[in-house]
């Protein structure tokens, strides 16, 4: 017997709010609607985004790192977020070019 597709996938993500970092994981559907990090936090008739596996710090203090297993965060809060691919490292940024 076939098992059934599974309907979510997890992706970890940063999030920055005025005055901390926090580092969880996202459950977005499989594809389509919501299939984004871009799309969860772009739904207006959400309030809050959840996540799982969470480490919340200080932007001024790196050293005060709270875990916890779930979180939600005010999307009203968030003043950034970045997704985490584990396969990617960062990119370097184009070269300058004379025009």
């Amino acid at each position: 017997m076939m098992e059934p597709m599974e309907q979510h996938r997890h992706e970890r993500v940063v999030i920055e709010t005025a005055r901390h970092r926090i580092e969880g994981t996202l459950t977005l559907a499989r594809d389509g609607y919501r299939s984004r990090v871009s799309d969860v936090l772009n739904a207006t008739e959400r309030d809050f985004v959840s996540l799982t596996d969470v480490s919340v710090g200080l932007l001024d203090d790196p050293h005060s790192t709270a875990l916890h297993p779930f979180l939600i965060v005010s999307r009203l809060q968030i003043v950034l977020a970045v997704p985490l691919d584990a396969g990617a490292g960062p990119s370097s940024p184009p070269p300058l070019t004379s025009v």
